[in-house]
């Protein structure tokens, strides 16, 4: 290809296509399939080049967007006009990129599968298969250089120095064909790509726990001297680039990689009579911190020099080792990890697990047990006296922090009690942990990520519902807000995080059926949920996170921060002046609580929220805060409303006391202030065990900030059942503005 107009993407650019892709639906192989018969590329071929127009037209198909920047877009398409091989130096590009050159579709496709989430052997099946044009399973030389070289690009862009790269991936094309004659096949090609470890690290992004003793590989850049736990030489460059092991902190050069050890921990014991005393797990070197033993300084400016515990993560001199006899008690977090000597394969029994597994299949789906390479089931014996922490991450919540939450939580605690919900979402770590007593469950992720866990978790057949402890990832959080788990993680350390578990108070959420009876046949929205959890609104509110939630889908990247999703609800509800699309709610629904009709007919109403907890989109509290000196109102035993607004006024909330508040929001004006934070507190209504809404005309609709439009209908609100949550200590700020 003629490489005249080739330039590369800004570090800014590529970031905004990897946020494109994480919230495109859409994957490599559903654009494959539109240049087939009536499809939008039917008249480009994958074997040839495709010009700017249909690379547009594909990069709006995978990225699932209705238009896309033109200077991005045409930045992406003179990326793929040249090698990546070829000297980075770019001569004068046109202002348009059309007309000017083509790309080749399989460039952009490979390029595209590396980007994308999933299993390294399916992206090297995928790739080879992509190449592989008469479909003879045989790739030349040409071909597979040419994979390689999207594979180089990807490694460029990824913040890869590819000095070591480049020669390990050559050194893997001169051995990879095993029989020598010239074609690398299918076999070969998967087998050369799965024993290279940094060709690993960077097809996988999603590193999974295999058998005991396998390092799980991340590429890291160190900002001190570091060195490889394998050849014992220090790791050069200026950012010291090398492989770290995300589980027992092994530390290799990538050349050194594939000679490294099977020595990462155990997570599991062979069989119960292993499960007796647990030794130390000792992983030399690289330990810039204080011995924990004779408390001074361990320096290793030179060699590698100190050790640390995988397991009780106790950081020692080499001189300050204890005996070989010495038992590891996990340390500080005992309370919380499963020791390797806790798990181990079920033998026995047999007739009982397969009645237990009939049993739960409905409410688990048929879902796979957890089982070991060879396929033995595993199951969980606690240590008495213990509450082991299971703990879900939503890798995808609060940009990159999931990922580095998950990662740090897999070296803290045994790696089988980290789940990554992107994977296969909660169901097989409730399920491994079904049986286990008193248990905790931690989630971390958004306010949406919580609820899925509470949805998944009431369906499951636990002798006693686990208690459930939130930290807090993105934005919003409000029911973390409410039970002291603060509004957004802001990189705290993870030890002090587990330590408030410790000692965190159990409480219970009231959680609310929540029933739509249609009444027309207008067609609107589907309805995201049947349970609430936190909120459920109509109107001015509603209309605001639904304009939210149609501009955050279109163009992600400007919803990156918590100022500016506060900055865009603020210019959403000054735009909802203008138009007043909820103007004279109370014209257009009326409302029942508990049997009793709400007069509103003196009111000016544009919203009408329905809450359980005391947060709303980032820390509002629309019921507000009662005055000093006025008490909490007297148990209402009978499950009338109280609608009266002297009552009401001493009328508190409280997440399980089985009573809903219900808000009047009297204009856009007011939802502006109360998204900035300048007012806090709607029109008190009504407090009550259960609501019917009905309404006239199309409506916007929200439950627990999932925004949708909803035709005319009767709303059924119903209490459904309490769930255990963990109430954070004081000494945690609940973050209300924050």
């Amino acid at each position: 290809m003629d490489g005249e107009w080739w330039t590369t993407l800004s570090p800014d650019e590529f970031a905004q296509l990897h946020k494109y892709i994480e919230y495109s639906t859409k994957k490599v192989k559903d654009v494959l399939g539109e240049f087939d018969g009536k499809g939008r590329l039917a008249k480009y071929s994958t074997e040839q080049n495709i010009d700017f127009e249909g690379f547009r037209t594909l990069m709006k198909i995978y990225l699932d967007l209705e238009d896309i920047p033109s200077q991005f877009c045409q930045h992406l398409f003179w990326s793929f006009q040249t090698r990546p091989s070829e000297k980075d130096a770019p001569s004068t590009k046109p202002d348009d990129a059309s007309g000017q050159g083509v790309v080749c579709v399989k460039d952009v496709v490979c390029y595209l599968s590396f980007l994308e989430g999933g299993q390294p052997e399916d992206k090297l099946k995928f790739t080879f298969k992509l190449y592989d044009t008469d479909a003879n399973g045989l790739l030349d030389s040409s071909e597979v250089d040419r994979i390689i070289a999207q594979m180089m690009h990807v490694a460029k862009y990824l913040d890869w120095d590819v000095t070591e790269l480049n020669p390990i991936l050559k050194d893997m094309m001169n051995e990879i064909d095993y029989d020598k004659n010239g074609t690398v096949s299918l076999d070969e090609w998967i087998k050369g790509g799965m024993t290279t470890a940094p060709l690993l690290v960077l097809l996988g992004l999603e590193a999974s726990l295999k058998d005991d003793g396998q390092h799980i590989w991340r590429l890291k850049h160190f900002s001190r001297p570091v060195f490889c736990n394998m050849c014992q030489s220090i790791l050069l460059g200026i950012r010291k680039q090398g492989l770290c092991c995300t589980f027992c902190k092994y530390i290799v050069h990538e050349r050194c990689a594939s000679k490294a050890p099977s020595s990462c921990i155990r997570t599991y014991s062979k069989s119960i009579k292993e499960t007796n005393v647990m030794k130390h797990m000792w992983v030399d070197g690289n330990c810039n911190i204080t011995c924990g033993s004779c408390q001074k300084t361990i320096k290793s400016f030179q060699r590698l020099t100190g050790v640390h515990c995988a397991w009780c993560h106790d950081t020692l001199h080499n001189e300050c080792m204890p005996p070989d006899t010495e038992e590891c008690d996990c340390g500080q977090f005992k309370d919380h990890v499963l020791p390797p000597s806790a798990i181990y394969p079920v033998v026995l029994d047999r007739q009982n697990s397969l009645k237990k597994k009939d049993d739960d299949t409905s409410s688990l789906d048929g879902e796979m047990p957890i089982t070991t390479v060879d396929g033995k089931i595993l199951q969980i014996i606690p240590v008495p006296d213990t509450h082991p922490l299971l703990v879900f991450v939503n890798p995808k919540s609060g940009g990159k922090q999931g990922e580095r939450v998950l990662r740090k939580f897999q070296y803290l605690l045994n790696p089988r009690q980290v789940f990554n919900l992107a994977k296969d979402g909660p169901k097989p770590g409730l399920k491994f942990f079904q049986d286990v007593p008193n248990i905790r469950v931690l989630v971390c992720g958004g306010d949406g990520t919580v609820g899925w866990i509470l949805d998944s978790t009431d369906k499951m057949h636990f002798p006693v519902k686990p208690p459930v402890a939130i930290l807090p990832l993105g934005t919003g959080n409000d029911l973390a807000r409410c039970l002291r788990w603060g509004g957004g993680y802001d990189g705290e350390k993870l030890t002090k995080i587990l330590k408030d578990i410790e000692v965190a108070i159990p409480t219970l959420l009231d959680r609310w059926s929540f029933e739509v009876i249609e009444s027309s046949e207008e067609k609107g929205d589907p309805v995201p949920h049947n349970i609430i959890n936190n909120y459920f609104s109509i109107g001015v509110d509603a209309s605001i996170a639904h304009r939210f939630h149609v501009m955050r889908e279109k163009y992600p990247e400007k919803f990156n921060s918590r100022m500016k999703n506060k900055l865009w609800y603020f210019e959403f509800a000054t735009s909802e002046t203008v138009s007043a699309t909820c103007k004279n709610l109370q014209e257009i629904l009326e409302i029942e609580c508990s049997g009793t009709l709400i007069d509103l007919s003196n009111l000016s109403l544009e919203g009408i929220a329905i809450l359980n907890i005391p947060s709303m989109h980032g820390g509002s509290n629309l019921w507000g805060e009662n005055k000093r000196g006025e008490t909490k109102h007297l148990p209402n035993k009978t499950n009338a409303a109280i609608t009266d607004p002297e009552a009401l006024k001493s009328c508190v909330q409280d997440l399980s006391d089985r009573l809903l508040e219900v808000v009047g929001l009297e204009g856009v004006i007011e939802m502006g202030q109360i998204y900035a934070g300048l007012k806090n507190a709607g029109r008190r209504l009504a407090q009550c065990s259960e609501v019917t809404i009905r309404t006239k005309r199309l409506l916007p609709m929200q439950i627990d900030g999932e925004p949708w439009v909803q035709p005319p209908c009767t709303i059924k609100i119903a209490h459904k059942n309490q769930l255990p949550m963990l109430m954070g200590p004081f000494s945690k700020s609940s973050g209300s503005k924050k």
